[in-house]
């Protein structure tokens, strides 16, 4: 992904809109199981502006990408009750899967769209679509980390043993920025991971 000039631009673009509908996928997901909640809060939107933060939508990922490392990216949560959503806790893990799977579909539709369309190698609109699908990937892969308050934890917690969701339930407590911090003290550990598990999807779906 080539960062400089309209390349910043381009990813900024594609990060914002792929975040925008992965937040909104989880609205909708606990919506359409019963609890209002992120209506609401004005977050059954496609609307990016209801959905950023500043600090870890744009600037954490970006400066990370920068340096060479694989993007953390979160939005402002989405608010959901638990207790509301129908199925429970499977209704939860379905919420937290509506976000990551919303990116994996745009991902492949992406690369179906690279794949079929007979675009120029260096045009802009080649770099737009690399860029998006680069990015969907990377949403989808970080996000199914079963790390709390990452999505893939809510699929962890669904099937998980109590003592291991009260150790979830401590993790998450610390806050958003409290745990950013300790993914960036892991990523030398998980980010070959995370890294090989990007470009392993990337080559299958191109």
């Amino acid at each position: 992904m080539e960062f400089s000039g309209i390349g910043i631009i381009l990813f900024l673009g594609a990060l914002l809109l792929s975040m925008a509908f992965h937040e909104a996928m989880h609205a909708f997901m606990s919506h359409w199981l019963g609890d209002d909640t992120a209506y609401h809060e004005g977050r059954l939107t496609l609307n990016p502006l209801a959905h950023i933060d500043l600090i870890t939508t744009i600037a954490v990922p970006l400066v990370l990408v920068l340096m060479g490392l694989p993007p953390i990216l979160a939005a402002k949560p989405v608010p959901f009750n638990p207790y509301r959503v129908r199925f429970g806790e499977y209704g939860a893990a379905l919420v937290g899967l509506a976000g990551p799977v919303s990116n994996l579909l745009l991902a492949i539709a992406t690369a179906g769209v690279l794949r079929v369309g007979n675009f120029m190698p260096s045009s802009l609109l080649v770099d737009a679509l690399v860029t998006l699908l680069q990015v969907n990937i990377a949403l989808f892969v970080f996000n199914m980390i079963p790390f709390p308050p990452l999505d893939g934890s809510r699929v962890l917690y669904a099937f998980a043993p109590e003592p291991v969701r009260r150790v979830m339930e401590q993790i998450e407590s610390i806050g958003i920025l409290g745990i950013m911090f300790i993914l960036l003290l892991l990523l030398p550990y998980i980010g070959p991971v995370i890294s090989q598990a990007n470009r392993d999807i990337l080559m299958f779906l191109l």
